[in-house]
């Protein structure tokens, strides 16, 4: 097997081959010994084991920097804490690293952000290991052109890669499209954006006929996999987004009208609203529904739930993936009262609280669902700070740099979200909750959206979301409801930076975060190149503002 240069793009492949005793495990990382290639390949189900399976146990990760989410340093707080909807403040020697975090918030990352140039390898060696895969299983099918099950594995690589260059895509905009292991380093160029989101489209669009209905959120054959409304799921929002992932120079004053931006679905010609529609229908006609309860989203046992698309699958007996953000979140004491860590970070906004409308009387309901605020009870009764007074969230008082105020440790709503499970092993990062990366409830929003930016009206979408968190029903869906809508609903769950894109409002000031020079170009919309990466291919060049 040809192996890519080891200098392309930070991309080290994986050799080692996984070991399973089931379907339902087949996520779960426990290498063999080493062995060779030809036996690596001899049946169809070690093919299928490492060409496909392997790909996946790289989603989720234990470690900084890696997975799509779960863990920190990586895409989640790059999407997150840049935003109005969390942030990392500086609890005196606490969370400062730098200024690493406020930075973020600021948007002030500059070229050489550690966060940046993470998230750029993890993505790009995730996509080098699917290349190889795929180059395998072309050179199996050249050699047995009757060996059915190749091509659907081919279709899930390549739909499992495209949502890698989604990612991409999304946050950086101009970047190389590297498709063979073979590519060496002088041969990679960069692509234009419209280049990468047309990439994207095709890619699942000729791949998606041929992946399973299943929802991949239950256990089974499918768990955890790239199916077809995970598919559907991608191509809504590259429909969705098709204002600005088309637009090759988002920092020009100009923008692109989504109803110029042509789709084909099923054969017929659309623009973007129509398909972002189209294919939300696809994946409600797939049998997705809301839960009853928001929590149940997120409960300790969510392998069950109706809403849920494609998760990161959890079980600390089976798989190596953790969650950081609960405990990241949380106080000292909170996560000590279970046996657990805190490490006292991340809070709601101002923005956030104001969204949820905090502290009025027309509170969301999804509020004490998503954050802890005020006193908590812990399994001994009312959590104690080292002083031995209760501890108490202050929400209102959230800021920035909180050193030396008196409510330093404790200002701030804090992630609730997730369910905590009491029973959670290596400091709580091992929950049995799966991590929810798409579910249905996006669905109707974005049909919601798409209806209104195509001149319809979308209330009924919007009024299904707020019926079943029980909120006020009198909400018309415009631009501007629909964007708090989204705080609301999505918070926490590493959304809010693509909305906020989205909606144009990514660069605007807000509480505790000016505008930066020249901000207003947009040039803050993408992440910038890290100069490590420059440096090792002179083809490569900036984006535009850094």
């Amino acid at each position: 097997m040809h192996i890519m240069k080891r200098r392309i793009l930070y991309s080290l492949l994986m050799t080692a081959t996984l070991g399973l005793s089931s379907c339902e495990s087949f996520l779960s990382e426990n290498p063999k010994d080493q062995i060779t290639e030809e036996q690596a390949y001899q049946n169809s189900t070690l093919l299928y084991l490492n060409t496909v399976a392997s790909l996946y146990t790289q989603v989720g990760a234990n470690g900084g920097g890696a997975g799509l989410q779960g863990t920190d340093r990586g895409l989640y707080d790059l999407n997150t804490f840049t935003t109005d909807e969390a942030m990392l403040p500086t609890r005196g020697g606490d969370w400062y690293d730098g200024g690493l975090w406020q930075n973020l918030f600021l948007h002030n990352w500059g070229t050489k952000n550690d966060l940046v140039k993470g998230s750029w390898d993890y993505l790009y060696k995730v996509i080098a290991q699917a290349n190889q895969s795929l180059d395998k299983l072309k050179e199996i099918l050249e050699n047995n052109p009757e060996n059915i099950s190749v091509p659907k594995y081919i279709s899930e690589v390549r739909a499992f890669r495209a949502m890698y260059y989604y990612y991409l895509l999304d946050m950086f905009a101009r970047v190389p499209l590297v498709t063979s292991s073979s590519v060496a380093m002088e041969d990679v160029v960069q692509s234009e954006r419209s280049a990468v989101f047309n990439f994207v489209r095709t890619e699942l669009e000729e791949s998606v006929e041929d992946l399973s209905d299943a929802h991949s959120n239950l256990t089974g054959e499918y768990y955890g996999r790239i199916t077809k409304p995970v598919a559907y799921f991608l191509l809504a929002k590259l429909a969705l987004n098709a204002e600005v992932y088309a637009d090759d120079n988002w920092t020009d004053g100009t923008k692109l009208d989504g109803k110029n931006i042509k789709f084909t679905v099923d054969g017929t010609e659309m623009n973007a609203w129509e398909a972002t529609i189209a294919y939300c229908d696809k994946i409600k006609n797939l049998g997705y529904k809301l839960e009853q309860k928001f929590e149940a989203n997120f409960s300790l046992k969510n392998e069950s739930s109706v809403e849920n698309i494609f998760t990161i699958p959890m079980d600390a007996n089976l798989y190596k993936n953790e969650f950081y953000n609960l405990i990241r979140s949380r106080h000292y004491n909170h996560g000590n009262a279970y046996g657990q860590g805190g490490w006292n970070g991340p809070s709601a906004t101002k923005e956030a609280l104001d969204a949820f409308g905090y502290g009025t009387n027309s509170q969301d309901p999804r509020f004490e669902l998503t954050y802890y605020a005020g006193k908590v009870e812990g399994p001994n009764g009312t959590i104690k700070l080292d002083d031995g007074t209760d501890l108490e969230y202050v929400p209102s008082e959230i800021t920035l740099d909180l050193s030396g105020k008196a409510s330093e440790k404790t200002a701030g709503a804090r992630m609730k979200k997730y369910e905590l499970d009491a029973s959670a092993t290596n400091d709580g990062k091992l929950q049995s909750n799966d991590i929810v990366l798409f579910r249905y409830a996006d669905v109707l929003l974005m049909k919601s959206e798409a209806k209104v930016r195509n001149g319809g009206n979308g209330d009924a979408e919007l009024t299904e979301v707020r019926e079943r968190a029980g909120a006020t029903l009198d909400v018309t869906a415009t631009l501007e409801t629909l964007l708090e809508e989204r705080l609301r609903e999505f918070a926490w769950e590493g959304l809010r930076r693509q909305d906020l894109v989205r909606f144009g409002k990514f660069t605007r000031a807000y509480t505790d975060r000016p505008q930066l020079p020249k901000e207003d170009t947009g040039y803050t919309t993408v992440f910038p190149i890290h100069e490590d990466v420059l440096s090792l291919n002179g083809k490569l060049t900036q984006n535009y503002g850094y």
